[in-house]
């Protein structure tokens, strides 16, 4: 792995991050009734940074082998499925648009683990955070979106 390749993985990432300084949940997220396994605010940033380096580090082991094409594909689309969700959910404030669109990101996340696994099996392993953030994510979105309806 490169240096270079790893600094680029996580330039995009940080590009996707950004939806997060441009679209803060604000005082209309406080307001809205979340389940009790929401995860305590400190905790998505730090999850999330993990989960930014990790990816790059995983897809810059894998940019280097044979049949990366693929995976890397699918790399490529989670970091655009997943820039996309911040500006429906906090921005738009479409919750219905946003969970199709974080199980999107699930499936497209899912699969890319397990290309990359069988290209490398840490680079597969470094996507575990990753899929196990999303499902709470996901069920995060769904409650949300179920307990507010007229939030939206």
């Amino acid at each position: 792995m490169t240096a270079q390749l790893f600094l680029i993985f996580l330039l995009a990432n940080a590009a996707a991050a950004t939806t997060g300084i441009v679209f803060r949940p604000g005082a209309w997220y406080a307001g809205l009734r979340k389940p009790g396994f929401t995860p305590p605010n400190w905790a998505f940033p730090v999850a999330w940074s993990l989960i930014y380096l990790l990816s790059a580090w995983a897809a810059a082991r894998v940019a280097m082998l044979p049949g990366a094409g693929l995976p890397l594909a699918l790399w490529a689309a989670q970091v655009a499925l997943n820039t996309l969700w911040t500006p429906l959910f906090f921005g738009a404030r479409q919750m219905g648009l946003a969970l199709v669109a974080i199980l999107v990101l699930l499936v497209t996340v899912g699969v890319a683990t397990v290309q990359f696994w069988r290209l490398d099996t840490a680079a597969g392993l470094m996507l575990l955070p990753y899929l196990a953030w999303l499902c709470v994510a996901l069920a995060l979105n769904w409650r949300i979106w179920r307990d507010n309806p007229a939030a939206g």
